[in-house]
């Protein structure tokens, strides 16, 4: 491999991303066929395409189509290892080897345990020169989620909280609006609307009125697909307390309500988008483990934790959060307001160490990205 196939590479990868908004529960994937780069011919790109949606062609398809008969000959770079299995639609390997592709060159291997190594080995068994992983970090950065759901069944777990400059997120009565600014609230609608899932807590919806919804529209965000997709909201509610008639049981997108006594459909609810899990007792609440784990079967690979102190701070005790965004404004809101996480700790040895991924500047406010530190 040399500088042209990372470059064509990087080219596939910042396709895959154009499926940020849209992919779920599918790896977000790109792929760019070129052809020439003999001293005789510059290599050129012939067609160029990214998934878009579960249940649609996958990059792969989608870029041959584009290039017809062109493809023949043709190396494909490709931001993930090719399908050799039949899912939704059929397996890329095959719409490769028909279309006399001569080289493929993936960023990383597929984690998923029907590929896996299958598509490459498929590829080779049929004449085609295979190279990689190329970019690798790069690929599993993008699909974070995908990687950490098939390796461990859980999704990649973010907590995302908004604080002033004292660490705090509420006045005593509650009041929160807003903290941060435009900038900071419009990032939040991008967060949403990557994740599979959001998640928050009975209190939160109640006291905050929030719907939980990506609402792109409200703030003129023009990207590709930002809105076309809801999340799958998340309550939870252990013991089935928020009122039915609340604000957030008012949007038509679909509600998991996770809770120690029910499980089922909602359907004989007057609002059919409500569906009920049970899950088991932990401390008098529900398990978050058992939750998280329930979540990665139904393909949640990206959940977004956005609640109060309290489930946060439940969250970081149990091990379970993989990133932290926090959106800190330049304001004093004084010792009575709330803090950031319920975390009764009362020796500096207790203290959870964080690494800041990225400090960034939203307008007048700060986004701090940071990691628990694994022991």
């Amino acid at each position: 491999m040399n500088a042209q196939d990372s470059q064509f590479m990087a080219r596939a990868l910042r396709l895959a991303e154009r499926g940020n908004y849209t992919t779920s529960p599918n790896p977000r994937v790109g792929c760019v066929l070129v052809k020439g780069g003999e001293p005789s011919a510059a290599a050129k790109i012939i067609a160029e395409a990214w998934h878009q949606k579960a249940g649609q062609g996958h990059a792969e398809i989608l870029a041959l189509q584009m290039a017809g008969e062109k493809a023949k000959g043709a190396t494909c770079y490709v931001s993930l290892e090719p399908c050799n299995h039949t899912g939704r639609t059929g397996p890329c390997t095959e719409a490769l080897i028909e279309a006399g592709i001569a080289r493929v060159v993936y960023a990383m291997e597929d984690p998923n345990p029907q590929v896996g190594g299958a598509g490459v080995a498929r590829l080779r068994e049929a004449g085609i020169e295979v190279d990689g992983p190329l970019m690798n970090q790069e690929a599993a950065r993008i699909n974070m989620g995908y990687v950490k759901r098939m390796a461990t069944g859980r999704p990649f777990i973010r907590v995302k909280m908004a604080m002033s400059l004292d660490g705090r997120t509420a006045m005593p009565d509650g009041n929160a609006f807003w903290i941060t600014g435009p900038r900071a609230r419009t990032d939040v609608q991008r967060l949403r609307a990557r994740s599979c899932a959001i998640l928050t807590g009975w209190r939160s919806a109640a006291m905050d009125k929030s719907q939980m919804t990506v609402r792109a529209d409200e703030f003129e965000i023009a990207e590709e697909g930002l809105g076309e997709r809801q999340p799958l909201r998340v309550l939870v509610d252990s013991k089935l307390q928020m009122e039915k008639d609340a604000r957030f049981f008012q949007a038509q997108t679909p509600v998991l309500v996770a809770n120690l006594s029910r499980d089922g459909s909602g359907a004989e609810e007057s609002e059919s988008h409500i569906s009920y899990l049970k899950i088991e007792e932990a401390e008098g609440h529900v398990d978050l483990t058992e939750l998280v784990e329930k979540l990665g079967d139904r393909g949640i690979n990206e959940l977004l934790v956005e609640t109060g102190s309290e489930l946060s701070g439940a969250f970081l005790r149990a091990g379970l959060v993989d990133e932290l965004i926090i959106y800190m404004a330049p304001k004093l809101m004084g010792s009575d307001a709330r803090a950031l996480f319920e975390l009764p700790l009362q020796k500096m040895t207790e203290s959870l160490p964080l690494h800041i991924k990225e400090v960034r500047q939203l307008g007048g406010d700060l986004r701090i990205t940071a990691s628990p530190e694994m022991e």
